[in-house]
């Protein structure tokens, strides 16, 4: 089996690119299954159920979010009911929607596990101790399970790879926008890389108008973001799955530009 990943969509120049490419992609590697972190999709700050619908309209399976899950307030309407939408699992008890679910995909089932870094982010239940509840849980049903680590820090992002090595398929960083040279099968083989990147405008500062960016480190002042316009980019990997054991056996980097 193989499985897509596609990091942060931003705004509509993300949504758009991947509405004119995904499926060239998908061909390109043979992809079963799409998933991809859409808590910038909605204008760069969450998601709405218009913007959801789109994407999964296009052939994305699932949606994993982070720190922006609650920036577009009608989420609350429709997160309890919708499955395909997984928030970090170690937010507080009580906390509206899932941290994990078991999609099935050609007769396989497939479990997904979001996670939230608590370091240089906001502090939620320890997600090292909530990975293992989640894998344990999941496990009942499926042992091919691939985790979003939604983290700031490479050093957590390593250290969650490490700790879940041969537990899980495949984990994988978002949050950063900047996708990582340092894709690999780890001993016990999972799949693993600390930040797949950022899906949506390329020639900016992760997705936002350079040029307000630079307004802001120059005079201190706050400014308001505004998603850059131009040429997108997809930032992702694929990866090849043996279904018998539901170890990886290859992470492939994927990183286009288009003008």
């Amino acid at each position: 089996m193989n499985i897509l990943i596609i990091g942060d969509i931003v705004g509509r120049t993300g949504r758009n690119v991947l509405k004119e490419h995904l499926n060239e992609i998908k061909d390109e590697y043979n992809v079963d299954i799409t998933i991809a972190n859409g808590e910038n999709a909605a204008g760069g700050n969450g998601i709405t159920r218009k913007v959801a619908d789109e994407l999964f309209n296009i052939g994305i399976s699932a949606l994993t979010m982070g720190n922006h899950v609650w920036d577009q307030k009608e989420i609350f309407k429709f997160i309890e009911d919708e499955k395909r939408i997984i928030r970090p699992a170690n937010y507080l008890e009580g906390t509206p929607g899932r941290g994990s679910v078991i999609l099935t995909i050609k007769n396989i089932k497939l479990g997904i596990i979001n996670l939230q870094g608590n370091i240089y982010m906001p502090c939620n239940r320890n997600p090292f101790i909530v990975a293992l509840e989640e894998v344990d849980k999941l496990s009942e049903e499926t042992n091919l399970i691939i985790v979003d680590f939604h983290a700031e820090a490479t050093s957590e992002k390593i250290a969650m790879g490490h700790f879940l090595d041969g537990r899980v398929t495949c984990v994988f960083g978002t949050h950063t926008h900047v996708q990582t040279a340092d894709e690999k099968i780890l001993n016990k083989g999972t799949a693993y890389i600390s930040d797949v990147g950022m899906t949506g405008p390329s020639d900016s500062v992760l997705g936002i108008d350079k040029n307000l960016i630079i307004k802001k480190f120059i005079s201190s002042v706050p400014v308001r973001f505004e998603i850059a316009e131009g040429p997108g980019q997809i930032n992702g990997v694929v990866i090849d799955v043996d279904e018998s054991t539901s170890k990886s056996k290859s992470i492939i980097r994927i990183n286009k530009i288009y003008t």
